[in-house]
């Protein structure tokens, strides 16, 4: 490992950051296209964890790839993630990390089992925010663990105006 100071090390931050930016953005672009599992899947390490209370504690990549997409199907109909803000820290050897985003999501939510409330999908505000540690691997920068955070929720009035159509 190079100097701190050294030129190659703080090209290899660089780099690293720039990596760990793009899994958040692909993390998005997965969770928009109804958690793709083929998108999401491999942004995981193998033994990884992705916890949200009140939807779902999932280990390992292939659980955490095949219980976001059943939340998508079963859930969360319709999303578009805004992931804001992104706080990369990298350990010195540039080799593990965390990174904190924050979440401002617009999406519909299917009626909740015994929700009396609601016959019909809801089109609802999400806010939070996600913390995460990061691992190299072999594959590149990979998440080991995804905590979603909800700090807001609530009913969007009126409900959204698509202007195209939206597979519900």
């Amino acid at each position: 490992m190079a100097e701190p100071t050294s030129g190659e090390y703080r090209l290899a931050r660089l780099e690293a950051r720039a990596e760990i930016g793009d899994l958040v953005a692909r993390y998005a672009l997965g969770a928009d296209r109804k958690n793709d599992p083929a998108i999401l899947g491999p942004l995981f390490a193998a033994n990884a964890v992705w916890l949200a209370e009140g939807f779902a504690d999932l280990v390992g990549r292939d659980a955490i790839a095949a219980g976001l997409a059943g939340l998508a199907a079963d859930r969360v109909l319709w999303s578009i993630h805004y992931m804001v803000s992104p706080l990369i820290e990298l350990a010195a050897d540039l080799r593990s990390g965390r990174c904190h985003w924050y979440l401002w999501e617009l999406c519909t939510m299917a009626p909740a089992a015994g929700d009396q409330g609601h016959a019909s999908p809801t089109d609802t505000w999400f806010g939070g925010w996600y913390d995460s540690d990061v691992v190299l691997t072999p594959e590149g920068w990979r998440f080991s663990k995804v905590r979603l955070d909800v700090r807001l929720q609530g009913e969007a009035v009126p409900s959204w105006q698509f202007k195209k159509p939206v597979n519900l």
